[in-house]
């Protein structure tokens, strides 16, 4: 039997938009579960302050950096900056994790155990042993439905195709190469997953614990997940045609 491979440097990149409640909580919880890991916080200039809390927290500890952009341009551009800029710096693993508390950071060694036999592990609500807390039954129907929609509209083997708590190696991401996803809403995850199973990736899922945020207001609205039906359509259109390319 082969050995696992040795993960590296780790970097847990965080987005934030209006999140000054949550972020010193989060990246406290993050620090002392996995110690050894740096915090990258990714603001959108914040009008609430978030991005100055954040250089606060970096001023006291230089395990945690801040990464300013200068406009609200959607998860996936920010995820996609984070990215570049851990790739830029040698980290071997990068981490995505929301800032509002619904990814437990004490489960992020459950996703870092996977890695180290796969290219990405994917924190899922939807696998035998995955919970939801706090949901209303709407949006648990409306995440099992959309995850059925995707699953069968694109042929991948993934329950939580639109999870976010997600961990990729290194070459994981150079291998699916961000020059070519343009994906701004919540269904960039659903495009990098699909992007890392195209290309040969090993993918896994690890079931987890998500805990619907207690502070702050969620970013989820109907054009959010519009853009993402539509978006998952015209893919797996695309893709029965033998079009792999699903850029726009």
């Amino acid at each position: 039997m082969t050995a696992p491979e040795p993960l590296g440097s780790v970097v847990v990149v965080i987005p934030t938009y209006n999140e000054r409640l949550n972020l010193p909580l989060i990246v406290r919880r993050v620090r002392a579960a996995t110690p050894d890991a740096d915090v990258l916080v990714v603001d959108d200039n914040s009008p609430d302050g978030t991005g100055e809390l954040a250089d606060s927290l970096a001023a006291e500890d230089e395990r945690v950096r801040v990464l300013h952009r200068t406009a609200k341009d959607g998860l996936g551009a920010a995820y996609i900056a984070g990215f570049r800029w851990a790739l830029d710096r040698g980290y071997d693993v990068i981490v995505e994790m929301d800032a509002d508390g619904s990814h437990r950071p004490e489960e992020l060694s459950l996703l870092l155990e996977a890695l180290r036999d796969a290219d990405l592990a994917i924190g899922s609500r939807w696998v035998r042993g995955g919970k939801v807390h706090n949901w209303p039954m709407s949006r648990e129907v409306l995440s099992r439905g959309g995850n059925t929609y995707a699953r069968l509209m694109l042929g991948i083997d993934l329950h939580d195709a639109t999870a976010g708590y997600r961990a990729f190696r290194r070459t994981a991401l150079e291998k699916i190469g961000l020059d070519e996803v343009d994906s701004r809403g919540y269904c960039f995850q659903i495009d990098m997953a699909l992007r890392a199973i195209r290309t040969g990736l090993r993918v896994v899922e690890v079931p987890i614990n998500f805990v619907e945020r207690e502070l702050g207001a969620s970013k989820m609205s109907g054009n959010i997940v519009a853009e993402a039906m539509w978006r998952v359509t015209r893919w797996g259109i695309r893709g029965r045609l033998g079009q792999k390319d699903h850029r726009s």
